[in-house]
């Protein structure tokens, strides 16, 4: 006999929750849970005050609320615990036995759904899928992301660029230092005014900027190599942009040029080797390629490393959408790529005695190839 076929759940709190969020596109603060029952009918659970709304807004066949389906023991005060508690009450009157979960659900409906009797399954693909393969809404919010993250990209690269030099090398704006963190403000004032929040941008410069996630702080100076990482999250959409440039203020070394032409030909080779159908393994190992050929070191420095290694330390890039990093991966083991796919391709090459260079566009994966979502130049000089 067919085992019956179980329900499915995506829960959590859809403000905090990107996995709910696109599932049900309605914000909301409070806990939520999408559930799809065995028949193929959906229910979208949320505290009562929000139903009427999520009525008109959310695409599902019934909007129910916690108190419809309180238990004999009755419903907690808290919240999060009442919403798992009635969505196991709400399985247990379907007469439900299984239900599925995805990668991103707390442990507390798992807790609720295991003590109603019912068996509790992990699909760590459970709409992983479907958020990669990004609709046309979403391709469109991811280029206008990018679009205003390059904004602020060309003011931060041309502050510095453009900045002067006291007798110490330090870099002046307005006769005071030009330090990291003074830039991150101009960025975040920026990003604000265009309606983003942004968690804090890298503004890395000299050796320190070997730790490749070194945010930057203290003042900046001519000659060095400076990486600035802009990762802003649209208020509006929740969609993110992700670029990174390089900028150096003054004479630029014969070192930093070499580092800087091998990083922007294994972009272009990585961005060459994108299409549908290719794994992001494939183009890891495009951009690395390049790497070796013009003679740096690939993967983390080896223990007692002589202090000249410079290296590419990172996979080539990440997926970006509702979280800056999701999958799929261009590393060793990323899987195939699907049409949609929204990436960044960000090589780098890393030394401790001089600092990084990194470059970084974002791409939408084609059947064919892939559509660059930048337009900014990718050179040293800013001037």
């Amino acid at each position: 006999m067919t085992s019956p076929a179980p329900a499915r759940l995506i829960a959590g709190i859809p403000a905090q929750s990107n996995a709910l969020f696109h599932r049900i596109r309605f914000k909301a603060g409070d806990p939520a849970a999408w559930i799809s029952m065995p028949q193929g009918d959906t229910i979208l659970m949320i505290r009562d005050i929000e139903a009427d709304r999520a009525r008109r807004e959310v695409t599902v066949d019934r909007v129910v609320s916690p108190a419809e389906f309180e238990p004999e023991s009755g419903l907690s005060g808290d919240r999060e615990t009442a919403t798992a508690q009635a969505v196991a009450e709400c399985l247990g009157r379907s007469r439900v036995t299984e239900v599925v979960l995805d990668r991103s659900t707390p442990h507390i409906f798992v807790h609720h759904l295991q003590g109603a009797g019912i068996t509790v399954r992990y699909d760590g693909d459970f709409g992983v899928l479907e958020r990669r393969a990004k609709e046309t809404v979403e391709l469109d919010a991811l280029r206008t992301a990018q679009h205003d993250t390059e904004r602020a990209m060309r003011m931060a690269c041309e502050l510095i660029g453009g900045a002067d030099v006291d007798d110490q090398g330090v870099l002046l704006v307005d006769s005071e230092p030009l330090t990291s963190e003074r830039v991150r403000v101009r960025i975040d004032v920026m990003l604000l005014e265009l309606g983003y929040d942004n968690p804090g941008s890298i503004v890395a410069g000299g050796p320190a900027a070997s730790d490749c996630h070194f945010m930057g702080t203290g003042a900046l100076r001519t000659g060095e190599p400076v990486i600035v990482d802009i990762y802003p999250r649209s208020k509006t959409t929740r969609y993110n942009g992700d670029c990174t440039r390089c900028v150096v203020n003054g004479t630029i070394s014969e070192q930093v040029t070499r580092m800087h032409a091998a990083v922007q030909a294994a972009k272009a080779a990585g961005i060459a080797a994108i299409r549908k159908g290719v794994t992001g393994e494939a183009v890891h190992r495009a951009t690395i390629e390049v790497i070796a050929d013009h003679g740096y070191s690939t993967g983390l420095p080896p223990e007692g490393a002589a202090p000249d290694f410079c290296g590419m330390v990172h996979g080539t890039g990440h997926g970006v959408g509702l979280d800056v990093h999701e999958p799929p991966l261009l590393d060793f083991k990323g899987p195939e790529l699907v049409s949609g796919d929204v990436l960044t391709v960000e090589p780098g090459l890393y030394g401790p005695a001089i600092g990084g260079i990194r470059i970084e566009d974002m791409v939408a994966v084609t059947d064919d190839g892939c559509e660059n979502f930048n337009t900014l130049h990718e050179g040293l000089d800013w001037t």
